[in-house]
């Protein structure tokens, strides 16, 4: 098992300081990288443009784009091809979100009205659709097979992702094993393919590219699991999150999973009548935390999400000395300890 490695609470940043220094270090190629978003979002029909940056400028962190340019820096790529691959990094990223608002039937996404709200069932998936079709030609016009290969390979892990959630939601009987695969395909796999083709335009050796993968796909991992972990944290509003989203949507995430594990059969009862059933009423939100702290769960699900991040960190160790690498572990430490 790797070293967990453990922040002092003087160390502690918010994932966004962490997150602006490494995309300070890669500024002048996220600007190229917005240009190339902002010029292929464009469209005769003008619902597209419009949904599509409805999405964009509600304030993502695109980290996942820059986890691209930040791997080909590290890699001492210094050529254009990546700003390409970051757009269309991003846009299967944003794909996905439009799709996953209207399964989930989301209202807010970032604490804004979803673009399925504003516009429709209808029009979100299709301008999901497109964004997805834009991608695909992004990666075309590199005319690597092998970034063809890795970028299309995550495109079709994460659908299989997204219908491997529908089997898993509101199914309290959902083990943590499948919980992981559902976090592996819909959140992971983009971060590893993200990292690895930074490698691929640097013209990297494979150890190198396989470093940069297996950094992404723990980095991915652990991201999602402290992400579970804030939608039920009380502070999660303060960090810009809103509090009870899986709760509500009825999502089994690993905080859960370990409280019903761990609980009584009352507690079953009650996340079968919540989380099954779909009957929430007042005031079971903040009974649900209170089950999740007395049974530690919150406090365990962190310690997963450490574990993910030391193997995303250990992959680094194959880099030398560099202000990109020590700006991306500064990422697995801020991303984790965001839930704590």
């Amino acid at each position: 098992m790797a070293t967990i490695i453990p922040l002092e609470a003087k160390q502690r940043k918010p994932i966004e300081a962490a997150l602006d220094a490494l995309a300070a270090l890669v500024a002048a190629d996220m600007t190229a990288v917005n240009q190339n978003i902002l010029q292929r979002m464009e469209s005769h029909v003008p619902l597209i443009p419009q949904l599509a940056g409805h999405l964009i400028a509600a304030g993502g962190k695109r980290l996942r784009p820059i986890l691209t340019l930040a791997a080909a820096k590290l890699c001492g790529y210094d050529g254009q091809r990546h700003h390409k691959l970051a757009a269309c990094v991003e846009f299967i990223h944003t794909a996905t979100l439009l799709h996953d608002d209207v399964v989930d039937a989301s209202n807010l996404r970032r604490g804004e009205p979803s673009a399925n709200s504003l516009f429709g069932n209808e029009a979100s998936v299709l301008v999901g659709d497109f964004l997805f079709s834009r991608a695909f030609q992004l990666m075309v016009e590199d005319g690597s097979i092998d970034v063809l290969r890795i970028l299309s390979n995550a495109s079709a892990i994460i659908a299989e992702g997204e219908v491997l959630q529908l089997t898993t939601t509101s199914d309290i009987t959902t083990s943590e094993q499948a919980y992981l695969e559902v976090v592996r395909a819909k959140t992971a796999e983009l971060f590893a393919a993200a990292c690895r083709i930074g490698a691929i335009v640097a013209g990297r050796p494979a150890s190198e590219e396989e470093a940069l993968r297996t950094f992404g796909l723990n980095l991915g991992i652990a991201f999602q699991i402290a992400d579970d972990v804030l939608d039920y944290a009380s502070e999660s509003a303060r960090l810009g999150k809103t509090v009870g989203d899986d709760f509500r949507e009825s999502k089994i995430t690993l905080p859960v999973i370990l409280a019903i594990h761990r609980g009584t059969e009352a507690e079953r009862q009650f996340w079968h009548r919540t989380l099954d059933d779909g009957d929430q009423r007042d005031g079971d939100l903040a009974h649900a935390q209170d089950i999740l702290r007395r049974h530690n769960a919150l406090r365990d699900a962190t310690d997963r999400a450490r574990h993910y991040g030391a193997i995303a960190r250990d992959a680094l160790g194959f880099f030398g000395d560099h202000p990109v690498k020590d700006a991306l572990l500064d990422i697995v430490d801020f991303t984790v300890e965001r839930a704590y």
